[in-house]
């Protein structure tokens, strides 16, 4: 078995045609750790161009438009003396945060797309957490986006789709391949697979995709909660509860459940960062005992990783 999983993930250059068209297959992940992550997108995944619609005080008291980016938001939002929505309206404000009407057109591809190619030019500028989300999908790792936009699981799933085709070298894209199979081989028992699009977009389903001021996921957290009105913070929370269960019942169906398990957040708010981590130390732990919680807090862009904090357990995850 042994010298079959090595023939697998080196495969010999003398191999036989057969031989050499048969996928890889990388058996070993049997043998990690099960590390789950849940990811903010902007300023922590990618610093998106995108940006906020403003009306900004002017010295002799009248209102001027004035667009800043997310990060900036994160500062002024709780300025209302000096910034305002246009016209007091929020929706117009974040314009550029939902989905338009010609998929073609869709802005936050669009940005995506912008940020990535920012990275590729100087790698200098990438965000906290973009190296831990290549790796997490070269690992083949299961993960959530979630993120305070108003587009569909549909649009963040195809910004992921983006990240993977324009970010993974051909090397990594194999390498996430093999694991893809392995994962599928060794939990599923499955020895047949499709192509590689077809297993790409098996594992792309796994995943969580959570915008949490969208209209869907809006109408799903009210219909659960009976109609409460439910802020930012907590729409984060319950898309994180979603996800923590999701990754639950996979591992009790596959049987995965004995191996140390260990969950990681990450996000640039810093008020996202204190509910969430007061969420899991009241809820989580305590709910999904077996599970390590950890959270990162990715709001000073100088710290490579973010700052962890530690919530529950003390296994170290590697952002």
């Amino acid at each position: 078995m042994e010298n079959m999983q090595d023939k697998n993930l080196n495969p010999r250059a003398s191999a036989s045609p057969r031989e050499a068209n048969t996928p890889r297959v990388n058996r070993r992940v049997i043998e990690r750790d099960s590390k789950f992550y849940i990811l903010d997108w902007d300023n922590n995944i990618l610093h998106m161009p995108t940006r906020i619609h403003l009306e900004k005080r002017q010295p002799d008291g009248a209102w001027q438009p004035h667009a800043v980016s997310t990060a900036v938001f994160s500062v002024v939002r709780n300025d209302p003396e000096n910034y305002r929505p246009p016209e007091g309206d929020w929706k117009k404000a974040f314009v550029e945060f939902q989905d338009a009407g010609d998929v073609s057109e869709n802005r936050f591809l669009r940005d995506a797309a912008l940020a990535i190619n920012r990275v590729l030019e100087n790698p200098e500028t990438a965000a906290p957490s973009f190296k831990t989300f290549k790796r997490t999908l070269v690992e083949g790792r299961l993960f959530a986006i979630v993120t305070a936009r108003g587009h569909s699981a549909a649009t963040l799933r195809k910004g992921v789709r983006l990240f993977i085709d324009r970010v993974l070298s051909p090397e990594d894209r194999a390498e996430m391949m093999a694991s893809l199979r392995g994962y599928r081989a060794c939990y599923d028992n499955v020895e047949h697979f499709g192509t590689d699009e077809e297993e790409l977009a098996y594992y792309l389903s796994l995943n969580r995709y959570h915008a949490v001021t969208s209209p869907a996921f809006e109408a799903r957290v009210t219909g659960e909660l009976g109609g409460a009105e439910v802020g930012q913070e907590a729409r984060k929370q319950f898309a994180i509860r979603d996800f923590v269960q999701h990754v639950f019942r996979i591992l009790e169906r596959t049987g995965a459940l004995g191996k140390p398990v260990s969950v990681g957040f990450s996000d640039d708010d810093p008020g996202n960062i204190s509910a969430v981590a007061s969420y899991i130390a009241s809820e989580l732990k305590d709910r999904f005992p077996n599970i390590k919680f950890v959270v990162y807090d990715t709001s000073a862009p100088h710290v490579e990783g973010g700052r962890k904090i530690t919530v529950s357990g003390q296994l170290d995850l590697g952002f």
